[in-house]
């Protein structure tokens, strides 16, 4: 995220937490605690029944009123912390909010989600299929990688450098 707000001149704004449970999250048992069970080799001795850790809400740190924010991950799979993401950060003043993932798997209700939240716009690679996704979601946008990973191929069976991929690489590429 540093190296993007670097080589596009923009702010840094850094968020935390997780986006809490509904109720749904806690109905099939995923996330319970173990049950209170008695000690082999001690009958009768109870272990204190163990609670989950409670999960910090999204925080934002640095001033995103009246900006773009970009979220930047490496997958983009279950979307419902990007949506509680985008919508802390609709609270706190954004005005656009784009997803930018190299993977984007985008599973079960991910389409739906990203089309009902605050999300403008999902950008992903082709690394994974994704067309169904994106016939139920309009807000899935992808980037071809086909041209720079057949260049990097090429470029490491001739043993010539990698590093000129990515210091020469311009927004048009």
């Amino acid at each position: 995220a540093q190296a993007y707000a670097e080589r596009l001149r923009l702010g840094l704004a850094v968020m935390h937490g997780e986006a809490q449970q509904s109720e749904s999250d806690m109905a099939d048992g995923r996330h319970s605690p173990p049950l209170s069970r008695t000690t082999a080799g001690h009958t009768g001795l109870e272990l204190p029944l163990m609670m989950p850790k409670e999960k910090p809400p999204i925080s934002v740190v640095g001033d995103v009123g009246g900006r773009i924010a970009i979220i930047v991950d490496d997958i983009i799979d279950d979307v419902e912390d990007f949506v509680a993401a985008a919508e802390s950060l609709k609270d706190r003043g954004a005005y656009k909010i784009y997803i930018m993932a190299t993977h984007g798997l985008l599973s079960a209700e991910a389409p739906r989600l990203i089309e009902e939240s605050a999300i403008d716009e999902v950008v992903v690679t082709n690394t994974v299929p994704h067309e169904v996704q994106k016939l139920q979601c309009p807000k899935i946008k992808t980037v071809d990688v086909s041209l720079i990973l057949a260049e990097a191929i090429r470029r490491i069976h001739n043993g010539e450098s990698m590093s000129y991929l990515f210091r020469n690489i311009t927004v048009d590429d």
